[in-house]
């Protein structure tokens, strides 16, 4: 008697998922540092002098007061950390919008927005889609994310596996819930745009308690022949070459560039300016030819972690000198700052 099963056999579970519920980083050496290396860091800091202040970034008046892009035209506007004004074609997009004053949970305490936003939340034009990373303070502020679900109503989010019901439960309307190197097409009210969900080294919760019960990502977005991709948060992992291979060539990339001190502690969740043109240089290889425009964020507006908050631009720039790269495809810009890729590509 045949007693084989006709029963389709499960689908193998993606290396990110856990076997219990939530996600992981599946690479050697990527694992976060727990609660006893956080414990390690506090008694470090406690020991040594404190990190002398630095003039936080200057804000300059955006440049433009258009509420869409011309047709073969990109604007990129910077509002602060990783939060960005994307305007493309007839799209506009934010990423990880954060206009609140702390990135925590408390509105007396966590740290504190050292800049104003560089555009202010009344001046955004309207907002036809938002790409959130993951779920921590500095990138999925509740207070911004409520106000933007009561004034751009229409606007679609896509979001990590596990975020949507935060969203929804903030008033969100329409969210699109992806896991790694999965793609949505958002049809022609969108611009025909599609958008891949993509690896990041990092992590997720919002309390002791949710730790990594929902994912983090990185977004890349294709619309009217361009390219662009936003990494989210990260540390240095292997698939960036492969990213760079299965997105083609890209017209910007915006790149975190900050968070990373002490090394021994935030390496796995967080690049180094060294690192992130290492990962630039990873994304690019396949296309170098490509003139490629690296968007430096995830700097200057929250202190998170123990290096001077104006050290990584710095760095950025000598790294970037030190390969010879044109300097003009490497973008730091001040709040409020806006950049134009004009040609037809």
């Amino acid at each position: 008697m045949n007693t084989q099963s006709n029963a389709a056999s499960p689908p193998p579970r993606p290396p990110h998922h856990k076997p219990g519920g939530g996600f992981r980083n599946p690479w050697p050496g990527s694992l976060p540092r727990g609660f006893g290396g956080l414990f390690r860091w506090f008694l470090e800091r406690a020991r040594r002098a404190p990190v002398p202040p630095a003039a936080p970034p200057r804000p300059v008046a955006p440049l433009h007061a258009r509420p869409r892009a011309r047709r073969d035209e990109m604007l990129i506007t910077a509002v602060g950390h990783s939060t960005f004004l994307i305007q493309v074609g007839a799209l506009n997009i934010l990423t990880d919008p954060v206009w609140g004053e702390r990135a925590s949970p408390l509105a007396f305490a966590g740290p504190r927005r050292r800049h104003a936003p560089g555009l202010a939340f009344d001046a955004l034009p309207p907002i036809d889609l938002v790409l959130l990373s993951h779920d921590h303070y500095d990138h999925l502020d509740d207070a911004t994310v409520r106000a933007l679900a009561r004034q751009h109503p229409g606007a679609t989010w896509c979001a990590p596996v596990g975020v949507g019901a935060r969203l929804r439960s903030r008033g969100v309307r329409t969210v699109i819930e992806r896991d790694w190197w999965q793609v949505a097409s958002l049809g022609p009210a969108l611009g025909d745009a599609r958008v891949t969900c993509l690896p990041a080294a990092h992590f997720s919760g919002r309390t002791p308690f949710d730790r990594d019960r929902t994912l983090w990502c990185g977004w890349a977005i294709e619309i009217a022949g361009r390219r662009i991709y936003f990494v989210g948060d990260t540390g240095l992992h292997p698939e960036f070459e492969a990213i760079g291979r299965h997105l083609g060539a890209l017209d910007a990339v915006l790149m975190p560039i900050g968070a990373y001190e002490p090394r021994w502690f935030m390496r796995p969740v967080h690049l180094d300016p060294d690192e992130a043109l290492a990962a630039f240089g990873s994304l690019t290889a396949s296309h170098g030819a490509h003139a490629t425009v690296m968007v430096a964020m995830h700097w200057g507006t929250f202190v998170l972690t123990d290096e001077s908050p104006d050290e990584p631009p710095r760095r950025i720039a000598e790294a970037w000198e030190r390969e010879r790269r044109p300097a003009e495809r490497l973008w730091v810009l001040a709040p409020g700052e806006t950049r134009s890729l004009s040609s037809a590509p």
